[in-house]
């Protein structure tokens, strides 16, 4: 939620030394709702946390470490060929800000919102192919 400072004061001197403080403006949202002293509430939140440094990735536990995982299947790493191969993704340019844990470590919050809207861009250049409606009662066959 933002902090909720929904005005702006404007600070008028008077000829004495003296001043009056007079609100002259008001933040509303698009639909018209004031937002003094409620701020915004995001439509996605991050909790606060603390992104720990490359040398605490030892300490993580990998897929490998746990009981029962897959086993590889010693291929060359290539996915199986399929006959239904999707068109290649869109590149997503690169920020310029540096390297990915340097903007995690500095501001989780944005780099979360660059991993979305990087995910938006990709979903957007896949091609969907629209459901055909059910029929009444909402079951097909």
């Amino acid at each position: 939620r933002t902090f909720g400072k929904g005005s702006v004061q404007t600070i008028l001197p008077l000829g004495n030394g003296a001043a009056v403080k007079l609100t002259t403006a008001r933040y509303y949202t698009p639909s018209g709702r004031s937002i003094q002293a409620e701020g915004i509430k995001p439509d996605i939140e991050l909790k606060s946390l603390k992104v720990a440094d490359d040398s605490a990735d030892a300490a993580l536990i990998k897929e490998a470490d746990l009981t029962g995982h897959l086993q590889n299947d010693g291929g060359n790493g290539a996915a199986p060929a399929t006959d239904d191969a999707e068109p290649p993704l869109p590149s997503i340019p690169q920020t310029t800000v540096g390297s990915d844990s340097e903007l995690a470590k500095d501001d989780y919050q944005l780099y979360e919102a660059l991993n979305m809207l990087k995910g938006m861009t990709l979903l957007q250049g896949r091609s969907v192919s629209p459901q055909s409606p059910l029929p009444e009662g909402g079951r097909k066959g």
